[in-house]
């Protein structure tokens, strides 16, 4: 699959209207106006969109609505979520796919289970700033067994980073380990709650982003989202 999926010689302001962004006539005055760019040179009205090429409205960039993919990866201990290739860890290049694409959030270096990701920068956007009414749930395992009141101090919020945490759901599974659903995403937030009532966090894996579930998905392995799960996460996200 390439990068934006175009017919060769697109015209942008066709290409334009297809990423849903709005009309011919409106992109037209989106030209006009210098407001777009095409691999970021300011486009004029008779410029062709050739495969490849990114396009962009306002700095953000478009794409074709028949041409976005969203992704569900279970990511590996060790794999960092960034785009920056200067990293040997980055996810971009553990996923090797020939687009642009981005991780929604990110995970831990240490931490394992459900990363999506996507070359649809809205719905990116959106979910990052909405984080905070967005469940996340993990299975936690800590280093020794919790005293019976570690479930009540989790759930009523422990001061880390100069505030203190929103309420949170804590289901325990074992002497040892639990699941957390969070709604929000404070810099390794379980961790340092744990840390703080004397708990070392030995394995984090998140298994659910919202409604899309990590399932039986093995580790390091991905699939599309899709069909009645993808129409449900834009709802979630706002996104018509």
């Amino acid at each position: 699959m390439s990068g934006n999926d175009v017919r060769p010689g697109e015209r942008i302001n066709k290409y334009i209207a297809s990423t849903g962004l709005c009309s011919r006539r409106q992109a037209d005055t989106l030209i006009e106006q210098g407001k777009v760019t095409i691999n970021d040179r300011v486009a004029s009205s008779g410029d062709k969109v050739l495969e490849g090429d990114e396009v962009k409205v306002d700095g953000k960039a478009v794409i074709p609505e028949d041409s976005r993919i969203y992704i569900a990866l279970n990511k590996p201990l060790g794999i960092t979520c960034t785009t920056d290739k200067r990293d040997p860890s980055n996810i971009i290049d553990f996923l090797n796919m020939d687009m642009r694409i981005f991780p929604i959030g990110r995970l831990d270096k240490n931490s394992s289970g459900l990363i999506l990701l996507t070359n649809d920068g809205d719905i990116v956007n959106k979910l990052l700033r909405a984080e905070n009414n967005h469940d996340k749930e993990y299975k936690v395992t800590l280093d020794k067994p919790y005293s019976a009141d570690f479930k009540s101090k989790m759930e009523g919020g422990i001061p880390i980073l100069g505030t203190v945490t929103l309420p949170c759901t804590v289901i325990p599974e074992s002497k040892r380990s639990f699941r957390i659903i969070l709604h929000q995403g404070l810099n390794r937030q379980i961790r340092r709650m744990c840390e703080y009532l004397g708990y070392r966090v030995v394995k984090l894996k998140r298994v659910r982003f919202m409604n899309i579930e990590l399932g039986n998905l093995n580790t390091g392995e991905w699939r599309y989202i899709k069909g009645n799960e993808l129409k449900r996460l834009l709802e979630l996200a706002g996104i018509d």
